[in-house]
């Protein structure tokens, strides 16, 4: 079992940049794959990168690639999503979700992981 706990949402500003923190407790933090999606009103919830349990590979949807960054620290139990260039359209929940298919990396939809977060809201404002 896995619990998770995302922080570090809020009002910004369009141009700004953000960090979340998705922080895990439980065993074998390092076995879990960890994705961050996030979700809009009446918008199904949407992938937006993935990092293997080593954090050696890194997976984007194209929506966020080479604006947001996906990376983890396995001692302290937490991945973190750093976001720059942060648009109106970024304005979302966003949350981490962990998979114990440590190693793949190529795993986008929200059916693929087993355990998630409470989510965070993100507005950027224009």
């Amino acid at each position: 079992q896995v619990q998770l706990v995302e922080s570090g949402g809020g009002l910004v500003q369009a141009g700004s940049s953000l960090s979340l923190s998705c922080t895990a407790s439980g065993r074998a933090f390092s076995g879990y794959a960890m994705g961050w999606f996030r979700q809009a009103p009446g918008k199904e919830r949407e992938f937006l990168a993935r990092v293997t349990g080593s954090g050696r590979s890194t997976n984007y949807s194209d929506s966020v690639t080479g604006r947001f960054t996906i990376f983890r620290d396995n001692a302290a139990n937490t991945v973190y999503l750093q976001m720059n260039s942060l648009e109106p359209a970024d304005t979302a929940v966003y949350y981490c979700a962990a998979d114990p298919r440590g190693s793949l990396i190529r795993a986008t939809t929200w059916s693929d992981y087993a355990y998630w977060g409470q989510g965070t809201q993100v507005t950027v404002s224009s």
